[in-house]
């Protein structure tokens, strides 16, 4: 029934397009004068370049149809996978551009032969750069209105004083890691804590390798968000929004932070420098652990167990609680005892901190 009605309606445009070609072409052959239709009564012409038309259209309207599902159904199944906020959106730049296309659109009117249908191509083609451009600029969009629309999936509200703080995003690295869940749990971290969709997609990917380490590696990951997003009392934000035109995920999130005004929570190095070139606030783990070991002094006593041999000749290597490692000078002897040591000297590395210390018997 549908298809009838479709090929009736399909078949009336054939035939208003072939009335409304008759009247064009009659106009350019008397301006003209390509053909001599004295002879030949008007109302003749309209009726058989009408008919024809009409024919035409209803012999075409079944792959027109055919067609026009498969463009609806395209359609929809793009629909399903934009974002809502890129939804609405492009309808803002749409009904933008038909705005400026129907203040200028009137000029043309006068024009003859045309006019009538200069309106038409110029609100289709502003409402396509409208819709296009504002899709193409949402997130300076974003940047320039208050609030996003749609922009980021929250979990819950958050007070007025939140927003006084600086959203920070995480990045695969250290999710994977893991410790930013029990940093989160002691309070030290302030303000919203936003995911980005492609870092979701990412660890899904590796959460789905064949190598069964990073198959852990990314199940671990996603683990770690659910128990952040329902076992602590912090505020999570699912950004829903990617930067088609860029490939590697480290160059998207410093985007992303410089579109949200944003932090970046990670263990990265080569993502640190990064952001840091760009003048984008880097949080790093590593940097927070290191910070927070005991400050140790030189000449300083402590009890350690040697548990094996140094690198240099008659050394041994003992740990602390927190990892650090202790060269003991002259401890090789001590291996597998317990002894008391006293601090010698303290280097700070890349990697972490150094202790250096010789038997106190010494």
């Amino acid at each position: 029934m549908i298809n009838k009605a479709l090929r009736i309606i399909i078949t009336i445009i054939g035939l208003g397009l072939g009335l409304q070609l008759t009247f064009l072409i009659l106009f350019i052959n008397n301006s003209i004068g390509l053909f001599r239709l004295d002879n030949v009564p008007t109302l003749i012409i309209h009726i058989t370049g009408t008919l024809l038309f009409g024919i035409i259209f209803y012999f075409l309207s079944s792959p027109i149809i055919n067609v026009g599902m498969k463009a609806k159904e395209w359609i929809e199944n793009r629909l399903q996978h934009t974002p809502m906020r890129d939804i609405l959106y492009g309808f803002f730049g749409v009904l933008m551009g038909l705005l400026l296309a129907n203040l200028f659109s009137r000029a043309f009117l006068s024009i003859p032969l045309i006019g009538g249908y200069m309106p038409i191509v110029i609100n289709l083609i502003m409402a396509y750069f409208g819709g296009s451009i504002a899709i193409k600029k949402k997130e300076e969009l974003s940047n320039l209105i208050s609030f996003p629309i749609g922009n980021l999936s929250k979990k819950k509200k958050s007070p007025a004083i939140i927003n006084l703080v600086k959203p920070k995003i995480l990045d695969t690295s250290v999710i994977i890691d893991g410790r930013i869940a029990d940093i989160c749990k002691t309070g030290f971290i302030e303000g919203t804590l936003v995911i980005p969709s492609f870092v979701l997609e990412e660890l899904r990917h590796i959460a789905d390798s064949s190598d069964s380490l990073k198959r852990n590696r990314g199940r671990r990951g996603l683990d770690i968000l659910n128990k952040i997003q329902k076992e602590l009392d912090i505020e999570v934000e699912i950004y829903e929004g990617d930067f088609d035109d860029i490939n590697e995920v480290d160059s998207k999130l410093v985007k992303l932070a410089q579109v949200l005004d944003a932090s970046i929570i990670t263990n990265d190095f080569n993502l640190n420098k990064v952001a840091e070139f760009q003048k984008v606030q880097v949080l790093n783990i590593n940097e927070l652990a290191n910070a927070v070991k005991p400050v140790v002094l030189p000449g300083e006593e402590m009890v350690v167990q040697v548990i094996k041999d140094g690198k240099e000749s008659g050394q041994g290597v003992a740990y602390l609680d927190d990892g650090t490692m202790i060269v003991v000078d002259g401890g090789k002897k001590h291996i597998g005892e317990t002894i008391d040591v006293m601090v010698t000297s303290v280097l700070q590395t890349a990697a972490g901190r150094m202790i250096f210390a010789k038997p106190k018997s010494l």
